[in-house]
């Protein structure tokens, strides 16, 4: 007895009295009750989505209040969703009302908050069972330069979306954003990394807690202030991975345990907002305001008027340069507030400072601040958003002093974070180039880049990588390679602007599958049989993808163009001579 196999279809026919015909037959109907089904899905995905978001469709039973605005929801279809909601009406139930239930989603959470825009965007998926695109203006920086990809709105969304997700039990979102939580690990900035922790740790998280915990442990963020932000046993395995890791290198620098419990009371005194205290220990002990980081973790930590009064004492240089070579004023950005700047920049901050990867408090304030924030506009009367009044005043102070820098202040060495933002951008570049090539050229053209096999090729492993963009010419100097490899930056990022801003179909499949493909090469046939058949049948959906992206881009382009036409006189009188000879 014969068994056939349509590579392309789950029937197997066991009989060998089929014709071909009747299998061509069998295989078409099969196709067309699968697009049946999946016309009919979309249209009912399509319908459930006009209860959120047209007013015309408001049969809501219940409201719940989410930073103070009442979201219209539907009891059935939560219940049915989520079995935390289903647990919820349960209980609310026997208690029969005319009016609408209301609900309060802080009194949900226990812990993390979830703001109104990640929460729409959770209640979309509930309804319709898709992922749309993130809202750009809380998802995205307003750093005009900035590739989007880590920046900390985008981590803060997931973060806040995750929390939803896992307190109101939707099991398979948990999945899908600890994937992309689990990308933002390695290519964040540290003090970016510690967010994500806390969701991590709070939500029980093991495979994503340990990547941060190893993250953190082998970078160079401070040990007190681990310890002000993460819980006490986190903190405590990235103590004990540190202590494992100076052990296997001898020529790590050691602090002393004295220094470190002196450098100890000082920080609890600044914790104590307690001025003459903090004098005091720095008086007797033999260590300065700047080896304990006083100003740098007051200005974090403490209230701002205690802030003022540490300043007052004058014990401490407000330029001073912390170990990782960050200035007291950069610490003051990331917290956005706007006395503690003022306060600052009287006492002789230079506002045109830079990091070792090339960020001032300016650049690091706008790459913490989304859209939303920035540009909305506030009521009168009401308070105005710090981060607007921080961004304003820092940019105000740079173009006032004319002494600002035309380029970064460096380190001795390659900071990690530079190497991981590179390594992220030549592989993305690389990719479009690989299935959007005439975009990616025209793009690339425009920002004068003139490929990625500088520093990495698409299919290169990752060691490789590494290896090749910490690579040390012997005739260039650390300063030097620093400003070349911002340079180089500066332009992959304004590769991918102009691929958002004019082929923005193609971006956001680049968007979809870049997270996945980054650290591996998407045509290696390594791993099991199962492996591989995923890693093929992911390389054909991004074809897919790819060829409709194509084609949404050639029509938005033939749109406009058609538009610039008709209001141009000189094609209306085109148009008419070609009328007439007809």
């Amino acid at each position: 007895m014969a068994t056939l196999t349509e590579p392309s279809s789950s029937l197997s026919f066991t009989s060998s009295h089929f014709s071909y015909g009747s299998i061509g037959s069998n295989h078409f109907s099969s196709n067309s009750a699968s697009n049946l089904e999946v016309v009919s899905l979309s249209k009912l995905s399509s319908n459930l989505e006009q209860l959120l978001s047209n007013p015309d469709c408001d049969y809501s039973d219940a409201e719940i209040i989410v930073d103070g605005v009442p979201v219209g929801v539907h009891r059935c279809i939560l219940a049915a969703r989520s079995k935390f909601f289903q647990e919820l009406f349960k209980k609310e139930k026997k208690n029969l009302k005319t009016e609408k239930p209301k609900y309060q989603l802080k009194e949900m959470l226990p812990y993390g908050a979830v703001g109104y825009e990640a929460f729409c965007y959770f209640l979309s998926y509930i309804y319709t069972g898709r992922l749309k695109p993130f809202p750009l203006e809380v998802s995205t920086c307003v750093d005009s330069v900035c590739a989007h990809d880590s920046c900390r709105p985008a981590i803060d969304f997931v973060v806040e979306l995750m929390y939803a997700s896992f307190i109101l039990q939707v099991p398979e979102l948990v999945s899908s954003f600890q994937r992309r939580l689990c990308n933002f690990v390695e290519r964040s900035l540290v003090e970016n990394v510690l967010p994500i922790l806390l969701v991590a740790f709070n939500c029980k998280l093991t495979q994503l807690l340990d990547q941060c915990i190893e993250r953190v442990a082998r970078s160079d963020l401070y040990r007190f202030c681990i310890e002000k932000e993460v819980p006490t046993k986190v903190a405590e395995k990235i103590k004990q991975l540190r202590l494992k890791s100076q052990q296997d290198e001898e020529t790590s620098p050691k602090i002393s345990d004295q220094m470190l419990e002196r450098i100890g009371k000082i920080l609890k005194a600044l914790d104590s907002d307690d001025v003459e205290l903090v004098k005091l220990l720095l008086t007797e002990s033999d260590i300065t305001l700047h080896e304990a980081n006083g100003l740098h973790y007051s200005v974090v930590y403490s209230d701002p008027k205690v802030v003022a009064e540490i300043l007052a004492l004058n014990m401490g240089d407000v330029n001073y340069r912390n170990s990782r070579g960050y200035t007291v004023l950069h610490f003051a950005a990331m917290r956005k507030e706007p006395s503690i700047i003022i306060s600052l920049l009287k006492k002789g901050a230079n506002a045109s400072e830079f990091t070792c990867d090339g960020r001032s408090a300016f650049t690091i304030l706008r790459r913490l601040t989304n859209k939303k924030d920035y540009h909305t506009k506030t009521a009168k009367g009401r308070e105005s958003s710090k981060a607007r009044l921080c961004i304003d005043m820092l940019e105000r102070e740079m173009r006032r002093n004319p002494m600002v820098l035309d380029t970064p202040m460096c380190s001795l060495s390659m900071p990690e974070d530079l190497q991981m933002r590179l390594l992220y951008l030549e592989k993305r570049v690389g990719l479009a180039q690989l299935f959007f090539p005439t975009e990616a050229k025209v793009a690339m053209e425009i920002a004068n880049v003139e490929g990625t096999s500088e520093f990495t090729g698409l299919l290169l492993p990752l060691n490789g990588l590494a290896g090749n963009l910490s690579q040390v010419d012997l005739n260039e100097t650390p300063h030097m390679q620093t400003k070349r490899l911002l340079t180089r930056m500066e332009a992959l990022m304004k590769t991918v602007e102009t691929g958002r801003r004019y082929f923005p179909y193609g971006s956001e499949v680049l968007d979809k599958y870049t997270e996945e493909f980054i650290d591996e090469d998407i045509l290696d046939e390594k791993g099991s049989p199962q492996e591989r058949r995923l890693k093929r049948m992911r390389y054909r959906e991004l074809k897919d993808d790819v060829q409709k992206a194509y084609s949404k881009d050639k029509e938005s382009k033939i749109a406009r163009s058609c538009l610039s036409a008709s209001s141009s006189p000189s094609s209306s009188s085109l148009r008419d001579g070609l009328n007439n000879t007809t």
